[in-house]
């Protein structure tokens, strides 16, 4: 075994005894990534009891009847936005994964007061009931987009990561740890560009690209989710950890997903055509999970950036971090500063994660 697979899974083994008996409480459990952490946290963590709180009914009634055989997981309507719920649902927590939150840029886009609401306000609520709780840990659970945002969802997401950074820093929170986490595309989850383009596909084409020079980073959702969890045990106050990612032209996603995925549903790749229809309003032809400014204040470790609040004391005292850590951060960490996987490798990665299938669990 490598140092580096020696060193994750001394993490991981760490993150499964502190986790081992506690009572977790996921916010958003209907979404993506709420759903993946509670599967995570029930079957793979051990944990004393589970609560998944949402919004949606329909969508907690079937995590309900899928966790039917574990009597210590739990699922209730609870919406952020109502601090009294919150506080009441947050009571005996241990740790908090808060993964609620509207996600869609161009919905957030057109009704921005609603994402301010949940994004900014439910997360502000999410942290007051964490302290008047005495919840030990909160892992905030950001977004690329929160990094130079041009636009509200990205806004209001970075304002969250804020909020749980001043909560963290604030004396009179000492009870609390409160972290980030910020990761770029989770591939296959509702709303990434892998239903997309299965859809163009499968309607005979074309398959449009916004522009032949876009790249992104990509993780699978179960490597995503495991890292927000280690992060629980791993961060130290006001952080954010930044996952290392691949990165992709989404050309070559497009390609290789028109030559694997075409014969599955009856077409001819050569039959699909790419069209370039140019960048949607406030799109990223690279995406961004540390700017410029951050790499003064970050350091590196072997799966993650770590980015120290602003306000915090300098950089020599940053508090200590399992495993080896690198030197300063010199480059922004972003899709065009890390060479992409080739075709190849990402059709291994797309086959390996399942993500060429048109219905995943």
């Amino acid at each position: 075994m490598s140092s580096d697979s020696a060193a994750a899974d001394m993490i991981s083994e760490r993150a499964r005894d502190y986790l081992r008996g506690k009572r977790v409480l996921v916010t958003g459990a209907c979404g993506t990534v709420g759903k993946q952490l509670v599967r995570q946290l029930v079957e793979r963590f051990e944990v004393g009891s589970l609560i998944g709180i949402d919004h949606n009914e329909s969508e907690l009634v079937f995590l309900e009847e899928r966790y039917r055989g574990y009597p210590h997981a739990r699922f209730l309507l609870c919406d952020i936005r109502d601090q009294a719920a919150l506080l009441r649902e947050t009571r005996r927590v241990g740790v908090l994964f808060h993964a609620a939150a509207y996600k869609h840029v161009y919905m957030c886009e057109r009704s921005p007061l609603e994402a301010i609401q949940t994004n900014v306000l439910g997360v502000q609520n999410v942290v007051q009931a964490a302290i008047e709780n005495g919840v030990a840990r909160l892992v905030f659970t950001s977004s690329d987009k929160a990094v130079n945002p041009p636009n509200v969802m990205g806004t209001s997401k970075l304002m969250g990561e804020r909020l749980v950074t001043a909560a963290a820093i604030d004396p009179n929170h000492a009870g609390t740890v409160f972290l980030s986490t910020r990761f770029g595309n989770v591939l296959g989850s509702r709303g990434s560009v892998i239903p997309i383009f299965r859809e163009q596909i499968r309607q005979g084409g074309p398959v449009t690209l916004s522009d032949p020079a876009m790249t992104r980073f990509i993780m699978s959702l179960d490597e995503a989710v495991r890292l927000v969890i280690e992060s629980a045990v791993l961060g130290q106050p006001g952080d954010v950890l930044i996952t290392k990612m691949p990165a992709i032209r989404i050309q070559d996603l497009a390609e290789v997903m028109i030559r694997d995925y075409a014969p599955r549903c009856g077409r001819s790749p050569q039959d699909i055509a790419l069209e370039v229809v140019g960048p949607k309003a406030g799109e990223k032809i690279y995406e961004e999970l540390m700017n410029e400014e951050e790499t003064r204040r970050s350091f590196e470790l072997e799966r993650y950036f770590v980015v120290r609040p602003a306000m915090a004391p300098p950089f020599v005292d940053a508090p200590p971090y399992e495993g080896p850590r690198g030197g300063s951060v010199t480059l922004p960490y972003n899709s065009a500063n890390v060479e992409p996987l080739s075709q190849e490798q990402l059709a291994t990665f797309l086959n390996a994660n399942r993500l060429l299938e048109d219905e995943r669990d």
